[in-house]
């Protein structure tokens, strides 16, 4: 297939890309607006596999020509489909495609024609809006996640970025750190917010049972089956699924599950009908699944095809400063449910509550306010209501902290500003004082005042 030399001028001045290929999906041709997205000079891309780009919405068969290659051609045209590419520089780049076939006179199919449109920019743009959202109502969380250290900022920022696409997501992280409501961030953020969430934790059914759960069955598919009943994939119609804890998955249900991502069709346990589905697919686990991999328990395949875009959920170690707010978000929830007066911690108490390692992470520490309600009485929490293991975890610590007691409350309901003045105006805008009030160091005390432009009299 040849690209006459009067085409070349007009795909050029295009604002979008166009890219060409034949029909083994070797590139042809790329506009200059294709290579500035791709990052690779036509001359690159020319005689090279249309793999190249990693395109997440491309389905490549790779048993021939044709209709034998990629499934477009099967189809014959593909409009406006939000994809992720990989360039030059193995940067994910957000995209909208369209593609369609092309055929000789013969009807015979010689290649393809794709435009591609960049709108990471338009992605930026909502990233930046959101960010000056949360700048100023930072306290309200993010859709329910709290945090606003440069670590969580980060992680709100990668939902934002990859919420809008059916990009396949996993989620990463240690027990406790979140995942659940990173996956209904991720789906609230989407465009498929006002369709169903369905979640299904794989760690905690039997095999036979969890094949009947992800894709239904059928009355008399097995001993109890009374009736017809659907699966999740199928609650999950134009919505989103979210399987927790995929590591767990046996490895015979792992193949049935590749085969209805790649084909989009479920069939209900003891039915030979298909069922097409359409849903975006979150997944989580705290294993490490290359491991897995290499011991022969999970299958390679569908790692990859389930971890394009990773999401880490840090642990709450390495956030700390967030503990604070974290805590008070707590305490509110508690007050509200429980009706008691509790206006917060005092320092000696919330300095123990951010020295502590917190192994078990937010899960941990919001057990940890629930059981110091129990046993508070008046209108603070101190360490005597606390468990003993975060009282009784450093010693020499504790011995120190007793030593800079100050008669101060960090009251709850307020924000970022409102609390660090309320603790300015209890230590008499003593820095060190103010701190330990707060149960942080006297940096982050020092870089607040900065921050909101606070003028120490």
């Amino acid at each position: 297939m040849d690209i006459g030399k009067q085409w070349r001028p007009i795909i050029d001045s295009v604002q979008e890309g166009i890219i060409i290929v034949d029909d083994k999906g070797d590139f042809i041709a790329a506009n200059q607006t294709a290579q500035l997205i791709t990052g690779y000079t036509e001359k690159e891309l020319k005689g090279q596999s249309c793999r190249i780009l990693n395109c997440t919405g491309c389905k490549l068969v790779g048993k021939g020509k044709g209709k034998k290659w990629c499934e477009l051609f099967s189809e014959g045209l593909v409009r406006e489909k939000k994809c992720v590419i990989t360039n030059s520089h193995n940067r994910t780049i957000p995209i909208i495609k369209s593609a369609t076939v092309l055929f000789n006179e013969k009807n015979e199919i010689v290649g393809a024609v794709e435009t591609l449109k960049d709108i990471s920019e338009n992605i930026n743009y909502k990233n930046e809006l959101a960010s000056i959202k949360r700048m100023y109502y930072i306290d309200d969380g993010f859709h329910g996640i709290i945090g606003r250290t440069p670590v969580m900022q980060g992680l709100y920022e990668h939902i934002e970025s990859v919420a809008a696409l059916d990009t396949p997501v996993m989620i990463l992280g240690e027990s406790g750190t979140g995942k659940e409501m990173v996956a209904k961030a991720l789906h609230e953020t989407g465009n498929r917010a006002t369709k169903p969430f369905i979640k299904l934790d794989c760690a905690a059914l039997s095999e036979n049972v969890l094949e009947s759960e992800l894709f239904g069955h059928v009355k008399g598919a097995y001993t109890g089956a009374d009736s017809d009943r659907i699966g999740r994939f199928e609650a999950a119609h134009e919505g989103t699924i979210f399987l927790d804890e995929i590591g767990d998955i046996p490895l015979s249900v792992q193949v049935k599950l590749l085969r209805v991502l790649e084909e989009k069709m479920i069939q209900r346990v003891g039915a030979n009908k298909s069922i097409p589905i359409d849903v975006r697919i979150i997944t989580a686990t705290n294993k490490n699944l290359e491991k897995m991999i290499e011991e022969g328990v999970f299958r390679e395949d569908l790692f990859f095809r389930v971890n394009v875009f990773p999401l880490i959920c840090p642990p709450l170690c390495q956030h700390k400063d967030d503990i604070t707010l974290i805590t008070q978000h707590f305490i509110s929830l508690h007050a509200e449910k429980t009706g008691k007066n509790i206006l917060g911690f005092t320092p000696g108490a919330m300095r123990l509550m951010v020295a502590y390692p917190w192994p078990g992470n937010i899960r941990e520490l919001r057990n940890s306010v629930e059981y110091a309600f129990v046993l508070a009485r008046e209108k603070s929490i101190g360490p005597e209501h606390l468990p003993e293991k975060i009282t009784s975890f450093n010693p020499l610590d504790t011995k120190s902290l007793k030593k800079v007691e100050h008669n101060g409350i960090v009251k709850v309901g307020l924000s970022e500003k409102e609390t660090l003045l309320n603790a300015l105006q209890q230590a008499d805008g003593n820095q060190t004082q103010a701190a330990n009030i707060l149960g942080v160091s006297r940096i982050t005390v020092w870089k607040r005042i900065k921050k909101h432009g606070i003028q120490l009299k």
